[in-house]
């Protein structure tokens, strides 16, 4: 097996492992074949907490979040989401999965399907909500995300912007306790980007807890209580922004910041 990077202890400043977590990772591992993606990954992230995730691409930031809800199943280590230990064979992962709403890079909406029917879809065939009431509901966060207007619309009649604005009112109408978003910008034009972030730093501000896979610092530093830096498989440092960005206390987060920041 190649060398791990954490021979060392993992460097972790401004950022006390909360007492409640809401999720709660320990000793996590993830392999495909021989390829060990994760790495003795271990990270608390409390209610309200916003978290960033950043690293070069192939750290294994996508699979640790993907891991969370168990859309790719972790071989060693523990997941606990509000005090539950999340498996691949629980059997009440639909109710889990109802708690932890996810952004793709990719959007993932149905195409057959019409915006207000991609939102709800999930409230009435997971949380039982009657027909009239999910349709409320979507139309609430619709207006939240300012598209309401396209609810009648089909995916392909909207920029990607629009559907990514779909994409986290569809996540929203099923109240999740915490939101992951992996790189929900990466597949925009530049110009579709900062209305994105905006929606994020809206849903922030009103106390959602997310974490956040991102390459957009300036977002990072304006959102994040705290940046967990990745590097082949493992954290290699967590530290609260101001840190991150004015004192990377590894050689590896210093090289990445220079060469994503030019400086």
């Amino acid at each position: 097996m190649r060398d791990r990077l954490s021979n060392a202890p993992q460097r972790c400043l401004a950022a006390k492992r909360p007492a409640t977590p809401l999720v709660e990772i320990t000793g996590l591992c993830k392999w495909y074949g021989e390829f060990n993606a994760l790495f003795n990954i271990n990270l608390s992230v409390s209610t309200g907490e916003k978290v960033v995730v950043c690293g070069p691409s192939g750290s294994g930031k996508s699979t640790m979040i993907r891991c969370i809800n168990q859309l790719e199943a972790h071989q060693a280590g523990t997941i606990k989401i509000a005090g539950r230990e999340v498996t691949p064979k629980m059997k009440n992962l639909k109710d889990i999965r109802c708690d932890v709403g996810m952004v793709f890079q990719s959007f993932n909406l149905f195409p057959h399907k019409t915006v207000i029917e991609n939102l709800t879809l999930g409230p009435v065939r997971s949380r039982r909500l009657a027909n009239s009431d999910a349709t409320e509901l979507a139309m609430h966060y619709l207006r939240r995300v300012q598209i309401s207007e396209q609810a009648d619309k089909y995916p392909a009649q909207l920029s990607g912007g629009q559907q990514q604005r779909v994409a986290i009112a569809r996540a929203l109408c099923m109240k999740p306790k915490i939101m992951l978003f992996d790189e929900p910008t990466s597949a925009l034009d530049p110009e579709m980007i900062a209305g994105i972030l905006d929606v994020i730093i809206e849903l922030a501000e009103g106390g959602m807890t997310m974490i956040c896979v991102t390459h957009e610092m300036g977002f990072a530093r304006k959102v994040a209580d705290r940046i967990v830096f990745m590097d082949a498989g493992e954290i290699v440092e967590v530290a609260a922004p101001e840190i991150f960005f004015n004192n990377p206390q590894t050689d590896r987060a210093k090289l990445f910041l220079s060469q994503l920041l030019g400086h």
